[in-house]
């Protein structure tokens, strides 16, 4: 006979398990279509599993976004404001205009009507990238490279505020978003 598997490795392979079907049933299904007893028969779990580990459908699915993106739009440093900026918008629009987008648009739909998914939605997805754009804008005004008038927290805005406007609302084509990089940083270069 066999040993037990280990909970911990069984609790770990369901985690991921669901996870997995989540993002896989909310792109080919649509986010509006998915529903725990759906996830729940994919992953090959119970549904208590599901919801002892998670309150609602958008906060497995705003994990198992962050799950598929891992370091995708992790901010570089290369020295060059300009050329660090347009690799991540270029990376973050590329990702709103694939598959992620798409169970992301639903999250953020769902998230107007749950606080607590829209206070989640902030912590785990947009606080920490933004905290990591923070620093790449400090590290280029102490540089000298774009003003210090200005926190780095409006900064921040000002460049991904177009990017959601995209995302979120079709003004514009997302992936056209790496293009306004130049606009906006003309108007944080020193003033002279």
């Amino acid at each position: 006979m066999s040993p037990a598997p280990n909970p911990e490795l069984r609790n770990a392979t369901s985690h991921q398990a669901i996870l997995d079907a989540t993002f896989e049933l909310a792109v080919s299904k649509g986010y509006g279509k998915l529903t725990i007893e759906a996830i729940a028969a994919k992953a090959g779990v119970g549904k208590q599993t599901i919801y002892r580990w998670w309150p609602s459908k958008g906060a497995i699915a705003l994990e198992a976004i962050n799950d598929q993106i891992g370091s995708a739009t992790d901010f570089p440093d290369t020295g060059d404001i300009a050329a660090d900026l347009k690799t991540q918008v270029t990376a973050l629009s590329r990702m709103f205009a694939g598959d992620v987008g798409c169970v992301y648009r639903g999250v953020i739909a769902e998230a107007q009507h749950d606080p607590k998914l829209m206070q989640n939605v902030r912590d785990t997805f947009v606080e920490p990238r933004q905290t990591n754009a923070t620093r790449r804008l400090e590290t280029a005004i102490r540089a000298g490279q774009i003003r210090d008038d200005l926190s780095p927290l409006v900064m921040t805005n000002l460049i991904y505020g177009p990017v959601y406007l995209r995302f979120l609302l079709g003004v514009g084509d997302v992936l056209d978003a790496p293009n306004l990089v130049d606009h906006v940083l003309d108007g944080l270069r020193p003033r002279t």
